[in-house]
């Protein structure tokens, strides 16, 4: 991946690159989508980062080493019982912790790199779609994620400003199951100091995301056809 060089264009545009990985409405299922079923129900998963989560801005790249959704409180991160884990018309959508990002860095000297993440408007959920291949898409309320720089350059950069946002991204089942984001565009908006590329409304984001089942390790989170009723 190339590295910009321009010091003040690229913190302005890392910036809006980070704030990508906000999510945001999530589209409905159209005509002909398969059905979905996510098992085991009731079992809890975390999503790990298996490497960097890169967010760029045009040229503009932002590094965080580790990214993680884990089970916490409530029924985040559970495959939902009964009913809700099925859906006969399109996916099937989890409520997740919001990820963190941590040891975020980027390719301009003297400038600090922070991301905050928060469901205050909404809920973060991931909505898996059975398919060949699978769909994963990564849903956060407005303003759930804020990348922020500080130092050479005081700038914030909101992904889904306007409203939640969805990431598009893919489900890997064999393998390992994942959740594979691949450049997915996500609208932001950029705030700050004289330098900051204000003008700058989308980002990207690539990750891969290993999603484990913690309550029981040997049985793997599967994304499969819904069964007829």
């Amino acid at each position: 991946m190339i590295i910009h060089k321009n010091s003040r264009r690229s913190s302005l545009l890392l910036l809006s690159g980070a704030t990508l990985m906000l999510a945001a409405a999530t589209p409905g299922a159209a005509a002909g989508v398969p059905g979905t079923s996510l098992s085991p129900a009731g079992h809890r998963f975390s999503a790990v980062a298996a490497g960097p989560v890169v967010f760029e801005a045009g040229p503009i790249v932002v590094t965080c080493a580790t990214s993680s959704s884990l089970p916490g409180t409530g029924s985040r991160n559970t495959i939902p019982d009964g009913p809700a884990a099925a859906n006969p018309a399109g996916p099937v959508a989890v409520r997740i912790a919001p990820p963190t990002f941590k040891d975020c860095t980027t390719d301009a000297p003297g400038l600090r790199v922070a991301v905050e993440t928060n469901e205050a408007a909404g809920p973060w959920q991931v909505q898996l779609q059975y398919g060949t291949p699978g769909t994963a898409r990564l849903s956060i309320p407005s303003g759930g994620f804020v990348l922020r720089t500080s130092g050479l350059l005081a700038c914030a950069a909101t992904a889904a400003p306007n409203g939640p946002a969805t990431a598009e991204g893919r489900w890997r089942q064999e393998g390992g199951p994942a959740v594979l984001l691949e450049r997915a565009p996500i609208p932001v908006k950029l705030e700050g100091s004289f330098f900051c590329a204000t003008s700058v409304t989308s980002a990207t984001i690539t990750a891969e995301y290993t999603v484990r089942n913690t309550t029981d390790p040997a049985r793997p989170i599967t994304v499969g056809p819904s069964q007829p009723g």
